[in-house]
Parts: C-alpha cells; structure tokens; sequence
C-alpha cells in the first residue's frame, strides 16, 4: 500500500490508483465530472479536480496523477479553489440552469460542486450562451438535452466499455461539441432497453429515457 499525506491527514492507497480515487476513497471530496473508476486513462475534460503537490509548481489535475508513496498533497489551497470556481463559472455559462424540470435534481453533481465551493448555479460573469436545439431525439430510447451536458465524456466512455464501440461520441469542437449518436439506430436489445448504464453515469440528467421525459419541451 501507498502512504501519502492529503490536507494533514495520512491515508492510504493502493499502488496504481489515481490519485482523484485515492482521495475519494478515503471521504476527501475533489470536485470532478468526468472520471470514473476503471478508466485507464481519464479524459481530464472538466478541469475540476486541481490539488498541490508538494514539488509542483502549479496545480495539477488529480486524475491523471498516480500515487507514489510519501506524497504531500493539498486540496483546498486558493489557487486550487480560483482554478474550480473559474471551471464551474465557464460550465454555467452554456448551462441550461433548470433544475426544477430536470431529473437529475437534488442528484445532480453541478449542484454538489457549486454547493462545495459556495457558488450560486445562476452566474452573471459571463454571458451565458445556449445550443439549438434544445433537445436531440435521434436516438430510439434516449433524449439529449445538450444545455445540461457538460461533455464529460462518462456516457461515451461506459457506452464503449458495454457494446466494445461506442454508439455515443463527441461530434463538431469547441463551443458547438456536442454527444451525437452513430448507429443508435441499430440497437433493439439491452443494455440499451430499460434502464441505460449511460443514463445512470451521467452527472447532470442530459440523458434521459424517453419515456421518463419532464415534458418541458
């Protein structure tokens, strides 16, 4: 087993382990979206999970550092929280805040994060600027409510490890990046039917079963 220090405390983890889990397993909170465990190499597309290092110059993102043994690591420093709250800030910005109609309320890891760092989910630092159209209704059991994605990646990654290719993808780049489904239209049997494992993984409800719609659109 690694030992390392983490915000004073020792704890212990085993050796291949990232550090994000690390932490996570041991109650230590990091804000993050996009990792999940077993991921071999985490996509690192959220830019939530900053600590300090002792040795390193700058924050780094927990999830693609692997745990050595008698590291020295800090979670809550100003400069880790300037760099979650910027993060969190640029998310709302292309976010449909409506949590009222969304199923992933009271569930939803926006909420958690912006509670953690002590951050309204309304913002008024950047404008905010919404995708069209509101909800994507090509695939034959799933709606897609691009304004709550936050392109973390966890459905594309699941749906990969399940069907051995992924029927969920990133299409187009910056700003317009959005989960499109190639050859969805294919699939009639399960994991696809009831309830998906991509719907489950999703951190923000913009995967929805069609019959389980909020009816607001």
């Amino acid at each position: 087993m690694i030992q390392l220090v983490v915000d004073d405390r020792e704890i212990q983890a085993e050796e291949g382990k990232t550090l994000l889990q690390a932490c996570l397993d041991n109650g230590i909170y990091i804000p993050n979206l996009c990792y999940l465990r077993g991921m071999d190499k985490p996509p690192a597309s959220c830019r939530m999970c900053f600590v300090e290092i002792e040795g390193e110059m700058e924050p780094v993102l927990s999830c693609t550092v692997k745990v050595r043994n008698e590291m020295i690591v800090r979670t809550d420093t100003p400069a880790v929280r300037r760099l979650q709250r910027s993060g969190l800030r640029l998310l709302l910005s292309a976010h449909d805040v409506d949590c009222a109609h969304c199923p992933a309320n009271r569930n939803c890891e926006l909420q958690r994060i912006a509670k953690f760092l002590k951050m309204g989910l309304k913002q008024k630092r950047f404008d905010q600027v919404l995708k069209i159209p509101p909800v994507v209704k090509d695939h034959p059991f799933l709606d897609y409510y691009p304004n709550r994605c936050v392109l973390c990646g966890r459905c594309v990654f699941t749906c990969e490890s399940l069907h051995k290719r992924p029927f969920l993808n990133f299409a187009k780049r910056g700003f317009d990046t959005t989960i499109t489904f190639f050859g969805a239209e294919t699939i009639t049997k399960p994991p696809c039917e009831g309830e998906p494992a991509c719907v489950e993984v999703c951190p923000v409800g913009a995967l929805v079963l069609k019959d389980k719609g909020d009816g607001t659109c």
